[in-house]
């Protein structure tokens, strides 16, 4: 993906990603229409970079191959109960994001974003006036964690190191 394309696509990420962390933090659950709002953004906004940012026309077909591999690996992820489906069907549609990436840095990414977003939730929740503020949340009491929130910031950071070059 180009700098460009990055770019673009930011904008709508970001604003999915932030209702899938709420949602999560809040519902303990990704909503499917999170999941067909980050699908279209594929499916409308990529294919207009193409053009105005230099995305290839490969990538956007790839990006669709990649979505059907991740979605194949999510289901029997949640099928071993290893994943929540709304953890599985969110990251198969932010998969086509990341077509042409490295897959170790992507893996090292969301490592860093799933570490970073356990321990803010986790002291976050102890915070007085915030836990007062959200006490009706059920990622606060759930025995999972609300992967949505690591999930989002992977999304987002990755798009904001792709537009740095780094990616």
């Amino acid at each position: 993906m180009t700098a460009g394309a990055a770019t673009a696509l930011l904008p709508f990420a970001l604003a999915i990603g932030i209702w899938v962390s709420w949602s999560d933090m809040k519902f303990m659950k990704i909503p499917n229409n999170a999941v067909i709002a980050l699908l279209v953004v594929w499916l409308v906004i990529a294919p207009l970079t193409i053009v105005m940012a230099g995305l290839p026309a490969m990538d956007w077909l790839w990006g669709w191959a990649l979505a059907a591999i991740v979605l194949a690996i999510g289901f029997v992820a949640n099928a071993l109960r290893l994943v929540g489906a709304g953890d599985a069907k969110f990251a198969a549609a932010m998969a086509p994001f990341f077509v042409g990436s490295d897959l170790r840095l992507v893996l090292a990414l969301f490592a860093a974003c799933l570490l970073g977003a356990f321990t803010a939730h986790r002291a976050v929740r102890l915070i007085g006036p915030f836990r007062s503020a959200t006490a009706d949340w059920a990622s606060w009491t759930h025995k999972d964690f609300p992967m949505g929130l690591a999930l989002s910031g992977t999304l987002v950071f990755h798009l904001l190191l792709t537009i740095q070059g780094a990616f």
